[in-house]
């Protein structure tokens, strides 16, 4: 969208570097590397926040403040209130749908998919960013936000309980809403945080028996994918071939493993390489109607020397760090 191209070289140079979600030279591997930057630091404390509909609950006088004083044209702050305030479609329980109107009427809220969202949600955000730094709050507090789109944690050196209170009452004045029931304290390495679907936490190096502060894909990520493959072996696709199974589940794997390379990951490439072999045996077995478990006919070797599964085991690390 045209309007984007003009708005986004605008704001980017006002977004904090502490926000990485929608940003050209930013990733969410960016947020977790920071966060993990941070804890092996000492900043071990750490405020592990949730906002509550936060792309439904933007409000939109204090985010229309906020583009004006870098946008002066009129038509072009009309267009952008007409976007925040178009109808949108909702699915009800009956997954009927329906037209609302409710951001108009609420004066609240970014339509979620609009080309705009994410940077208004973004500019959005930037306001709880800056204000903890231009308050002090970063400073006296040695607490440090990392933040991708909805998302963010405040890592401290000993001082969560006040950097809990200050985000409480700074959201309150913006308008947004913490979610009380998954908003907590975590304190590393006794626990661990759960950041962008890592896990950072206490590890232990399988080579030296040390511990360490690490980063590895957490137990939720793991079990999603396991969900993902068992879709895909199931029995209603024995009518496909087998170079079509293993094709898609590649190009899932490969996409899972590119996020998924911070830290020691070798113990959940393992599990999920087992748990492929296991679900593409099963379909198989299923295909060829084979009363046997089918290791015999389709070993391992064949599953991935023949059919071309990919082994994640196989696969290089990127970062130094990534070493169980």
């Amino acid at each position: 969208m045209a309007v984007v191209l003009v708005l986004e070289p605008i704001f980017e140079a006002d977004l904090e570097p502490e926000q990485h979600a929608y940003r050209a030279e930013h990733s969410a591997l960016d947020a977790v590397k920071e966060v993990h930057g941070l804890l092996s630091s000492g900043h071990t404390e750490v405020v592990d926040a949730d906002l509550s509909g936060y792309f439904d609950s933007i409000p939109h006088s204090e985010l229309m403040k906020s583009v004006s004083r870098r946008v002066s044209d009129r038509h072009l702050l009309k267009l952008i209130k007409m976007w925040l305030e178009a109808p949108a479609e909702e699915v009800d329980d009956r997954g009927r749908r329906r037209r609302t109107t409710r951001n108009k009427d609420e004066g609240r809220g970014s339509p979620q998919g609009s080309p705009i969202s994410p940077l208004l949600a973004n500019i959005c955000m930037r306001r709880f960013v800056l204000g903890w730094k231009v308050l002090g709050h970063e400073r006296r507090l040695d607490a440090h936000i990392v933040n991708y789109a909805d998302d963010f944690v405040i890592c401290c050196r000993g001082s969560a309980d006040e950097a809990m209170r200050v985000m409480r009452s700074m959201m309150l004045r913006l308008r947004l809403t913490v979610n009380e029931t998954k908003t907590r304290l975590c304190r590393v390495p006794q626990e661990s945080v759960t950041f962008l679907s890592y896990t950072i936490g206490l590890c232990h190096s399988a080579r030296t028996g040390r511990s360490y502060i690490g980063t590895k894909p957490s137990a939720k990520a793991i079990d999603s994918l396991k969900a993902k493959i068992h879709v895909l072996t199931e029995r209603r696709w024995l009518w496909t071939t087998v170079e079509d199974r293993v094709a898609k589940l590649n190009r899932m794997l490969l996409g899972w493993s590119n996020y998924f390379c911070l830290g020691p990951v070798s113990p959940a490439y393992q599990a999920i390489d087992r748990y492929t072999r296991h679900r593409l045996r099963q379909w198989l077995r299923g295909k060829h109607k084979l009363q046997s478990r089918g290791t015999t006919r389709f070993p391992d070797a064949r599953l991935h020397d023949e059919f071309g599964l990919i082994r994640l085991c196989d696969r290089p690390r990127s970062f130094p760090w990534a070493k169980g």
